[in-house]
């Protein structure tokens, strides 16, 4: 199977459907595996500019993080209130260091929501946070681009010569969603009192808000 086959489109419709896939994808959280695969395929060649397919990639993905930031920032009262108080800490670590937390989390392939809804929860400044991500995702997706387009899909096409079906290519992005899912509920359930006490005792004070 080529590499192409797990995202078939017409070339005429690949930007909507690049914003689209990235836009959703990274609306739901901790799944952004599918933005970046279409992201490479569509980089491979010269049919897309480079320039549009990185910028459309980073502005969809910015617009979905801030959804998820505003709905964790006006809806703190959502969770509970024992999860709230194992989180304040690591709410407190995290802003203290929100802009470059952000830019980091935004720029690198991890799931980014780890910091984004801590953020939110923490009430971060909005605009601060819009252009820390928006930074962020726009170096990731010129580094995705610009590695594919004079690199190719090479290094990952051998992995797919036996494969004559993506489904399993589905599935596999799924479990990796549930996965990180399961880290996130990992992380709301551990005792970050305890854990910042021995690192950060700085954030078990009611009082040490920052100014952001």
């Amino acid at each position: 199977m080529n590499f192409v086959d797990i995202f078939p489109f017409a070339s005429d419709d690949g930007y909507l459907i690049l914003a689209l896939v990235n836009f959703f994808g990274s609306l739901i959280p901790f799944v952004p595996l599918p933005g970046f695969l279409l992201l490479a395929t569509m980089s491979v060649g010269n049919e897309y500019d480079l320039h549009v397919l990185a910028l459309l990639s980073a502005i969809t993905a910015t617009v979905a993080k801030q959804m998820i930031f505003f709905v964790s920032f006006s809806g703190r009262r959502i969770m509970g209130e024992k999860t709230r108080k194992r989180m304040r800490p690591f709410e407190r670590l995290v802003k203290r260091y929100g802009a470059a937390a952000a830019f980091v989390a935004a720029a690198t392939p991890m799931p980014d929501d780890i910091i984004f809804i801590p953020l939110g929860l923490a009430k971060y400044n909005p605009k601060r946070f819009f252009i820390a991500t928006l930074t962020g995702k726009i170096v990731l997706s010129y580094i995705i681009v610009l590695i594919s387009h004079y690199v190719g899909l090479s290094f990952i096409e051998p992995f797919l010569e036996n494969i004559d079906d993506p489904t399993p290519v589905y599935i596999g992005v799924i479990v990796f969603g549930v996965i990180m899912t399961a880290i996130i509920i990992l992380l709301l359930k551990l005792d970050w009192q305890r854990i910042m006490a021995k690192f950060a005792p700085w954030t078990l004070d009611e009082n040490n808000e920052d100014e952001n």
